[in-house]
């Protein structure tokens, strides 16, 4: 009896996986938000998130997760033509160090700035965890669109982020 229920926790992990591997989420249309948050960790997103306010269709963006010696110009010189942006609409966030942080940042910002929308920007491998994460740090009122930055995540990352993804659900129901 005890094998089979093994044999059955270890089936629904795999289906899982497969669906976590080969369903990664998606980029999104450019639509209007009142803001966007990238969370740091990866290539493109940051570009990803300046598109966007090139666009016109958001205002303002928070990067997430920046490390505390980097200053504005520095970050500002990395991306070409995105001084303006720096100066007036991109906030950094250097308060969080991890996923679960960067949605608490977001949303004592979005509080702050009376967000009613927004874009989270993040990798497509990344994407089911964090928004997992700023779903239970914001309120219900606050609508979130999920873009994802596409990439080839190898089987090790998807592996890696899986497990975490499915610890962290277990996590938050037990409370943690």
């Amino acid at each position: 009896m005890i094998r089979r229920f093994l044999a059955f926790i270890l089936l629904i992990w795999m289906l899982g996986f497969a669906w976590f591997a080969l369903l990664l989420p998606q980029p999104a249309p450019i639509a209007p938000t009142d803001v966007v948050v990238v969370l740091t960790g990866g290539a493109n997103r940051i570009d990803r998130g300046l598109e966007i306010l090139r666009s016109g269709k958001s205002k303002k963006m928070l990067i997430s997760g920046v490390d505390r010696d980097v200053k504005p110009p520095e970050l500002a010189a990395q991306y070409p033509g995105s001084a303006k942006y720096f100066r007036c609409c991109i906030v950094l966030g250097f308060q969080s160090v991890d996923t679960r942080s960067n949605a608490l940042e977001t949303a004592a910002w979005a509080k702050r700035n009376k967000v009613t929308s927004l874009r989270l920007v993040t990798h497509d491998w990344h994407m089911r965890r964090a928004r997992f994460e700023l779903d239970r740090a914001l309120p219900n009122s606050i609508a979130i669109t999920s873009d994802a930055v596409s990439t080839q995540p190898s089987l090790g990352a998807l592996f890696k982020e899986y497990n975490k993804y499915w610890l962290r659900a277990v996590a938050s129901l037990l409370g943690i």
